[in-house]
């Protein structure tokens, strides 16, 4: 990757009638590079993008691009194109003219719009659809039409925001992998907002965690995954087990009155922490083999493993195993150094890692509202 920065946020402050929606953000961006900003609705991610775009003006702070500050630059002077979730694309005209249309304003000749048109409808797996009408296309083809039209001006960095969400499960990850390839074969930067989480680690270079208008964490995927820094970064990428324990000194935790062994240090002695554990991570053995023994409360299959909810001491822990132990059963579970993760205290320490609320209804609720508030935010 070219570490050569292309964009810098610094001290960026923006509020909307007097409410704070970014608070004193500072993010670097390099060329060539994946970053996605990832985190929930209303957490600042759409608006960080729209500055980048200049759609927005800060109240405070500066946006420089290729070092130069461009805060008075109007998005159309900016070399960055932007993706939206609805694709705009213009019903009266066919694909070709979809995607020669930014080049038809820039008065670019015939034999370059021909040429560009045809490397960009190859690019995206649309070639002899020149003629096809957009409204005839279906939703991943009419994406790639935007994804090509947007290319089709050259732009140093593509900012795209949420541009899948309104694709079915299966297009989805389909054109998650074909957005990847096709940043990379450019070898221009992608900025890409989602607050699907699988979407983020299985697509950038970098993933900026954002919540309450400001950044949590910014790392690699396997970093963001495997060594979240608050219980926020932990719960909202992927499933965790968050409990309270004691840092008793360098790789040696206490929690659920136990003592354990793992990887962390750095921390005061006999400091109250945060330990995460993931649930995949848990080995499940015969009670009497325990580090700790449980009751199983709830069991779901989800085809490659069970999600298997586990009480421990009044406290319910979320267990992923191919193995089936039905409601009832009493388990015990081994906790090896490199399953455990320490983190320090946080403003969202408490909040997160209890399973005892658990159920698909529910889950499925928290999605559906998500989308619905995602939905009503564009518009």
């Amino acid at each position: 990757m070219n570490e050569n920065k292309i964009i810098e946020l610094k001290d960026i402050a923006v509020s909307f009638d007097g409410e704070p929606v970014l608070k004193h953000l500072d993010l670097s961006i390099s060329d060539g590079e994946f970053v996605t900003l990832l985190g929930p609705s209303g957490c600042g991610k759409t608006t960080t993008l729209r500055i980048i775009a200049g759609f927005i003006t800060p109240d405070h702070g500066d946006v420089f691009f290729d070092g130069k500050r461009v805060n008075d630059v109007p998005p159309y002077k900016r070399t960055v194109n932007t993706i939206f979730q609805r694709y705009a694309l213009f019903p009266h005209l066919n694909v070709y003219e979809n995607v020669a249309f930014g080049m038809r304003v820039q008065k670019k000749s015939k034999q370059e719009i021909d040429e560009t048109v045809t490397r960009m409808l190859q690019l995206v797996n649309l070639k002899g659809f020149e003629k096809r009408s957009v409204a005839k296309l279906s939703g991943g083809q009419q994406q790639r039409v935007a994804i090509a039209r947007a290319l089709a001006n050259n732009p140093r960095v593509l900012l795209l925001d949420e541009p899948l969400a309104a694709l079915d499960l299966k297009l989805r990850k389909d054109m998650q992998t074909e957005l990847k390839n096709i940043q990379k074969s450019l070898g221009i930067s992608f900025i890409y907002v989602t607050h699907d989480q699988e979407e983020a680690l299985s697509m950038s270079d970098t993933v900026v965690v954002m919540d309450d208008g400001v950044i949590q964490q910014i790392g690699t995927p396997q970093d963001i995954y495997n060594e979240p820094q608050n219980a926020f970064v932990a719960d909202f990428i992927g499933e965790s087990n968050i409990l309270d324990g004691v840092m008793l000194e360098d790789y040696l935790v206490e929690f659920f009155g136990r003592k354990f062994s793992c990887l962390d240090a750095g921390f005061d002695k006999n400091e109250p922490v945060d330990v995460v554990i993931r649930p995949e991570d848990i080995d499940i053995v015969e009670p009497v083999k325990g580090h700790l023994t449980g009751t199983v409360t709830n069991v779901t299959f989800k085809g490659v493993h069970y999600d298997t909810i586990v009480d421990f001491k009044g406290f319910k822990w979320l267990i992923q195993t191919t193995d089936f132990y039905p409601e009832g059963s009493v388990i015990g579970i081994v906790l090896n150094p490199e399953d455990i993760h320490v983190m320090k205290k946080s403003a969202y320490s408490g909040m997160f890692g209890d399973y005892s609320s658990y159920s698909e209804e529910f889950d499925e609720l928290g999605d559906a509202v998500a989308a619905a508030e995602a939905e009503e935010a564009e518009e």
